[in-house]
């Protein structure tokens, strides 16, 4: 007699990960314009950048009728800077309510119940997901107790998915889900992944690395066989994340590993095109990816810094347009760079809303140019290790360039 498989009930306007190859939640390459593309190009699903709670918690959520976007803004609360008439808004988060509809996933950076549901109490009614990142390795969310540093308290992150699952999920019937790291044993990996099933969430992410292994250290595989059996008993759904660099491999990795289903990183920061299979024409050309990018990014007025970041990203790094494009100082720039004069105008317009003045160099430019540039270098540091190790780079096999500064996996 063949067993009836156990599966958590997807909420109404929830979404089921099985069968799915979606975009990696990525500080920086995870914002508006990013998830637009790979979703484009074929993404099931985009989770969005990890969001600090306390960060949403007291935004304003208001719709920008230029973008058509959801914006979740919130003013300074820095007391050493007193309000003036030309102070303006933080955007801490901004979402398509049309293009993502039923696709994106809202992650959360917490580590407390509390403050994990009134921050996603503002933003579940426009999201399909509520994922709580535990994975994140980087010092800006461990030592705050989030990110990594909830595998060493599976209490309280199961405390924090419990209640994120009885006092958001059911009311607003949505799906809530983790990203975890695997543990130093297999047996503290199950024993953890137990703890989290039994908490009510409809989706585990495994990131098959430890919390000291960085992302140039291959991911290990050991543990995914067991992890998504694991769920697969519990009826929660198990995606893979890690090494994965295309939605084929992804596809064949779901079936090798019996997962069901699986995140793309690295490879989509560095091309989103990854997410079109080989039948439907695999890797565009940097140079088509780049000219959508900029398209997508200038119709939701992303921030210059951000857009000019994932450009640098998006390029072969001794590219002659890699070099002007790091020294541009706003979209215009950016348009005659890219050769795109039909869209200057309205970049004109943009630079002006943004408050972009190509004659002075703000500290968040000078920021970006030193994120660009750090990226071009450690591109070249990247091929270099990769010669070393007779690993063929991703650029050689099409994935291209910009893929050695990868944003923070989250």
């Amino acid at each position: 007699m063949a067993s009836t498989s156990k599966r958590v009930p997807i909420p109404r306007n929830g979404v089921d990960f099985r069968g799915k190859v979606v975009l990696a939640p990525m500080v920086r390459s995870g914002e508006l314009p990013s998830r637009l593309l790979a979703l484009k190009y074929g993404a099931d699903l985009a989770w969005g950048p990890e969001t600090i709670d306390r960060s949403m918690i007291g935004t304003t959520r208001k719709i920008n009728p230029i973008t058509s976007t959801v914006d979740f803004t919130r003013w300074s609360s820095n007391p050493s800077r007193p309000p003036s008439e030309i102070q303006k808004e933080s955007l801490i988060y901004r979402l398509h309510p049309t293009r993502e509809r039923g696709k994106l996933i809202f992650q959360i950076g917490t580590a407390s119940p509390e403050t994990a549901v009134q921050a996603a109490k503002l933003v579940a009614q426009d999201v399909a997901g509520i994922d709580v990142n535990a994975g994140c390795p980087k010092p800006f969310s461990t030592s705050g107790g989030m990110g990594a540093a909830l595998l060493r308290t599976p209490d309280r992150l199961a405390s924090i998915l419990s209640a994120l699952v009885k006092e958001v999920g059911e009311i607003y019937d949505v799906g809530i889900s983790v990203k975890i790291r695997l543990l130093e044993t297999a047996e503290q990996t199950e024993a953890l992944v137990r703890k989290l099933c039994a908490t009510g969430i409809v989706g585990l992410t495994v990131h098959c690395r430890t919390t000291p292994m960085r992302p140039r250290e291959r991911a290990i595989r050991d543990q995914l066989r067991m992890i998504a059996n694991i769920c697969r008993e519990e009826g929660v759904a198990c995606l893979m994340n890690g090494d994965v660099k295309d939605k084929d491999e992804a596809l064949q990795l779901i079936q090798e590993y019996v997962a069901d289903g699986a995140m793309i990183a690295t490879a989509a920061e560095a091309n989103p095109s990854c997410f079109r299979t080989k039948d439907q024409g695999g890797l565009l050309p940097w140079r088509e990816v780049v000219t959508e990018y900029m398209k997508t990014a200038l119709d939701v007025e992303n921030k210059w810094g951000n857009t000019k970041f994932l450009l640098s990203q998006l390029m072969p790094g001794r590219a002659e347009v890699y070099k002007r494009i790091v020294r541009c100082q706003g979209y215009r720039q950016a348009c005659e760079v890219l050769e795109m004069p039909e869209f200057i105008e309205l970049a004109k317009e943009i630079d002006e809303r943004l408050g972009i003045d190509e004659l002075k160099e703000t500290k968040a430019m000078r920021k970006a140019n030193r994120s660009a540039q750090a990226a071009g270098a450690n591109m070249q540091q990247q091929r270099v290790i990769d010669r070393s190790s007779n690993r063929i780079p991703l650029s050689k096999r099409g994935v291209g360039a910009g893929l050695t500064s990868p944003a923070m996996v989250v």
